[in-house]
């Protein structure tokens, strides 16, 4: 049986986020990115703050950000639907200079998808006018993570990843 090797790591998403001076991962680990909850949890640079729900991640990081921390935050988009009025309120209204990287569930590369969570994320997205763009490989993470964390911080307001596929090791 032949093995497919992870187009996306744990360790370049983790490194990545280091080389843009992120401080905090605010997060609410799920199945999809379990490398990655591990990889971060070994991590001393950055500190994972863990939560119960994921409509706490946007206060949170509000909270951060007014402390002088660089937070990220990290959901799945089922995670983002239960968090509108955070994201609403916090996010898109305060204009929080943040980066959300956000687990794109029933990714299918573009194409049709099964899953009413991927058939919503990007309009949902779009109604709120977050900007955002899909990861697929570490190449992508590697060139498109630096960017848009610069533009959430430059801007500043909202922007999000969408991580379009499964972390490997």
């Amino acid at each position: 049986m032949e093995t497919v090797e992870a187009r996306l790591t744990a360790g370049v998403m983790v490194e990545t986020l280091k080389r843009c001076g992120v401080s905090h991962m605010v997060w609410l680990p799920d199945t999809e990115s379990g490398f990655l909850y591990q990889t971060l949890d070994d991590d001393p640079e950055l500190t994972l703050v863990p939560v119960a729900r994921e409509g706490e991640t946007f206060g949170i990081a509000l909270g951060l950000l007014v402390a002088g921390q660089r937070p990220v935050v990290c959901i799945q988009s089922t995670g983002l639907f239960e968090s509108g009025d955070s994201v609403r309120g916090l996010w898109v209204d305060l204009q929080l200079p943040l980066l959300a990287l956000i687990g794109y569930r029933g990714y299918a590369g573009g194409g049709p998808s099964d899953d009413s969570a991927a058939t919503f994320l990007e309009p949902i997205l779009r109604a709120w006018e977050i900007p955002f763009e899909i990861v697929e490989s570490d190449e992508d993470v590697a060139e498109a993570v630096p960017r848009l964390y610069r533009q959430a911080t430059e801007r500043p307001g909202p922007v999000a990843v969408l991580i379009g596929g499964e972390y490997g090791a």
